[in-house]
Formats: C-alpha cells, sequence, structure tokens
C-alpha cells in the first residue's frame, strides 16, 4: 500500500501546570529535508529526534515543532545582577553629567547592557522528556495514519487511471487486425491509380507488403506495456516505499505508448494511443506525492 508524501499530525499532552504540544506537517521532495523548531531546553535531544524521524518519515519537506506552555502558576523568570546594574548606572550617570546629556533612560541603557540579566540554564527532567517523547511519538502515528489515509486516496486514483490504459490496449487489440486490409487495399489503388492493376508484378507486391506491414507491428510493444501496466498495480500492493519505482515504471509506460502511437499508422488507434497518454500524465502528477 502506498503512503502519501503529504502528512499532518498533531499531538498534546497535559502534565500537571505544562502543556506539551507536537505538531508535524510534511510537503512533497526527493529527499528528506527535516526543520526543527524546539525549545532550547530540549536541545540536547535534537538527534534523538532526528534520527526517529528519519526512520520513520523517509522522504519529504517536514517541519517538526515542539511547544511547551506553563499553564500553571510556576513561571520561570529571569534574574538581574543588582551589583552590576548599579556600577552601570553610576558610570552611565557620570559620562552624561560629563557630556551634559539628559540622563532619563540610563536604566534602560543598563538593563541593556551584558550580563545585567541572567537566565537560569533550561533544563528537563526525566519525566519531562518522557512526557514530550510520549507526545511525539503519538503525533507521528497521527501523521503517519494521515499519509495512510491520503495513499488510499492516491492508490485508487491511479488504480483507476492504470485501468483505462489497460481498456484502450484492449480496444488498441481490436484494431489493430483491421489495419492489414485497410493497407493492401489503399496500396492496391495507389498502385492501379500510378501504372494500372494489369501492370502490377502480384508477387512483388506481396512482398513489399509483408516489408510494410512488418513496419508497422505492435505485438511486442502491446505485451510489454501490458507487462508494465501489471506490475505497476502489483508494485502499488507492496508494504514498501516505492513512490520512485513507481515512477521508473511509468516511464517504461510511456515509452511503449509513445512506440504504440509511432507505429500505428490508424486514426482509430492514435485517438486511442492520445487517451493513453493523457491518462498516463495524470499518473505522472500524482506519482510525484507518493513516498
Amino acid at each position: 500500500m502506498i503512503k502519501s508524501m503529504t502528512g499532518y499530525g498533531i499531538a498534546t499532552h497535559d502534565a500537571g501546570g505544562t502543556k506539551y504540544t507536537v505538531e508535524i506537517k510534511s510537503l512533497n521532495s526527493k529527499f528528506l529535508e527535516l526543520s526543527l523548531r524546539i525549545p532550547k531546553a530540549f536541545s540536547e535531544k535534537e538527534f534523538q529526534l532526528r534520527t526517529e524521524c528519519n526512520k520513520q518519515i523517509e522522504r519529504g519537506k517536514v517541519n517538526l515543532s515542539i511547544n511547551v506552555e506553563q499553564t500553571g502558576s510556576a513561571v520561570k523568570a529571569a534574574g538581574i545582577d543588582t551589583a552590576l546594574l548599579k556600577h552601570y548606572y553610576e558610570q552611565l550617570k557620570a559620562v552624561s553629567a560629563e557630556l551634559n546629556e539628559p540622563a532619563g533612560n540610563l536604566m534602560q541603557l543598563a538593563l541593556g547592557l551584558p550580563e545585567v540579566v541572567k537566565y537560569t540554564e533550561e533544563t528537563i527532567t526525566e519525566e519531562e522528556w518522557k512526557a514530550v517523547d510520549s507526545t511525539f511519538k503519538q503525533a507521528l502515528s497521527n501523521f503517519q495514519q494521515f499519509r495512510s489515509d491520503e495513499g488510499n486516496v492516491l492508490q485508487q486514483e491511479v488504480t483507476g487511471r492504470i485501468q483505462v490504459i489497460m481498456d484502450n490496449l484492449a480496444q488498441v487489440e481490436i484494431e489493430d487486425p483491421k489495419r492489414v486490409p485497410l493497407v493492401r487495399e489503399r496500396l492496391n489503388q495507389y498502385l492501379a491509380d500510378a501504372v494500372g492493376s494489369e501492370n502490377v508484378d502480384q508477387n512483388r507486391f506481396e512482398q513489399e507488403l509483408i516489408y510494410y506491414i512488418d513496419k508497422l507491428d505492435v505485438t511486442e510493444e502491446k505485451v510489454r506495456l501490458k507487462t508494465h501496466c501489471l506490475y505497476f498495480l502489483e508494485t502499488l500492493q507492496s508494504a514498501d516505499a516505492n513512490g520512485k519505482k513507481l515512477g521508473f515504471i511509468s516511464q517504461e509506460i510511456g515509452r511503449e505508448i509513445n512506440t504504440l502511437g509511432s507505429k500505428a499508422n490508424d486514426a482509430g488507434m492514435q485517438k486511442l494511443v492520445v487517451g493513453m497518454k493523457e491518462e498516463l500524465e495524470k499518473i505522472k502528477e500524482q506519482l510525484l506525492n507518493v513516498l
């Protein structure tokens, strides 16, 4: 079963005054492009998160965000080095007096100087990480389910279009045998108009006709096209991620359709070939979003 590269998953966990939210979004991409937005306190866990995403997500342009919201009364605050603040303030005041400048914003300036405001280094406990990890795994599970659901829709879409190609191929099988009598009749008419029927060497005519018909033979193309279509449907049912493989098979289907069209030399068959090409282009567009 195929999966879509487009996905979305979100999970939340409320742990006594702290709310954890993990959100995962992805779009299609040839490779895995992973962007993480996580609190500084969890930076040491970034490698672990990336490793899990690499293993589970495989491909796509992915944005992972973790938000920690304090819902209780206890909120971490910054500290102020009062001694350093006073030192800076006195220096600024002395310079202002010396230069006869107004001293209205000295406190604000002093607060902005280095080391005045100090933030306690953020760390996390094992319990906090367990809460985030379980929320992340739930979001990842929701994300994968979204991908699977989208994949089912894509699978139905491309399966229907492959079936249309095979239906057109079945019509080509019906139209193909009609070509030889028409070619024979057309060439006979050309020769009759050009040199007269009584002047035509029938043995030579039959030899040339066989050579001409051999150039129009599409038996191999029909067999290969049917084989590729069946292989495409078989690959759709595989448990592995097969977006790239399906893309390669669709290229082979396109080659056989093009060759079939170039050798058809028949308006009815050409019309069927055009219908196949149209369906194949729509399949290729859908495959760009298959994992």
